[in-house]
């Protein structure tokens, strides 16, 4: 291919134009440690493959989120390991018209496992707590929260695409106190990569880990059994759910945050549903 060795030239020039600035400390992290050098140049990359080629993501309504100011992502989660938070915000970077980035909020284990935890933050992500989340949302960034948390990830193979409780509405208080509006996305796909059969509590408890799975393919398979299946991915983000119109107050009324967090909770359900239903086979 006449066209190879110039685009490997380019990505090589790249790469080393990449150490070069880390060499030199010709890049800047924000307050929260995010690091937009490394997203664009390392981390999005390293995913691109997966999003692309291994799960086909087909990323839809992507016109309902806002081309800039802030906003609350909401989603369903599922998967073992939350490679569908990953593609979510790798489906806003990539493929929304103002490439826009996703803040999500993860637990506290994100924060303490070695090797994740600096790439948690490095990548984007926060501490799941309404201070920084309000900082993040005053600066008019989107962030995600995906309300199940290991409820959701942990969840038997027999219960999948059927969601979890979104817990007491703690994202629709956010919501509420800050006026930005809610985007639902609904993911089909994450289901599939890691069948959980079994979760070892046992084992879990000693690790100190939320749950210990077992799949068709790990532990039997030791470290093969990381290797995710390659079912189809369908990422729809549904349209806006305003809150401003409601007042801050409104966060201090039980039913007007019962009540929304059912919305939002029922909105993902239901696309989750019809996407399921019209995507056919797992691997189609």
């Amino acid at each position: 291919d006449p066209g190879a060795p110039p685009a490997f030239l380019g990505w090589a020039e790249e790469a080393l134009e990449f150490l070069r600035r880390r060499l030199l400390g010709e890049y800047s992290v924000d307050e929260f440690g995010y690091d937009p050098d490394l997203v664009e140049h390392v981390l999005a990359p390293l995913l691109r493959p997966l999003y692309r080629h291994w799960w086909r993501v087909e990323a839809r309504g992507l016109e309902h989120v806002p081309d800039e100011g802030p906003a609350l992502v909401v989603g369903n989660h599922a998967g073992t390991l939350p490679f569908d938070a990953l593609m979510v915000t790798l489906a806003l970077f990539d493929e929304h018209p103002a490439h826009r980035t996703l803040r999500t909020l993860a637990a506290d284990l994100a924060f303490t496992l070695p090797v994740v935890a600096p790439l948690a933050r490095k990548s984007g992500n926060t501490l799941a707590c309404a201070e920084d989340a309000e900082r993040l949302l005053a600066a008019g960034e989107l962030v995600g929260v995906f309300p199940e948390g290991y409820k959701g990830l942990g969840k038997p193979y027999r219960d999948r695409y059927r969601l979890q409780r979104f817990g007491r509405g703690g994202f629709v208080g956010l919501a509420l106190r800050t006026g930005v509006p809610i985007v639902p996305v609904a993911v089909v796909g994450s289901e599939e990569i890691y069948p959980m059969l079994a979760n070892l509590r046992r084992v879990a408890r000693l690790l100190g880990v939320p749950y210990f799975p077992v799949t068709p393919t790990f532990p039997a398979l030791g470290p093969l059994g990381a290797i995710p299946l390659p079912s189809k991915w369908v990422i729809e983000f549904c349209p806006p759910i305003p809150t401003a119109d409601h007042g801050r107050d409104a966060m201090l009324d039980p039913m007007v945050v019962f009540d929304l967090t059912d919305q939002v909770r029922d909105t993902i359900q239901q696309t989750v549903h019809r996407n399921f239903v019209a995507r056919g086979g797992v691997f189609a």
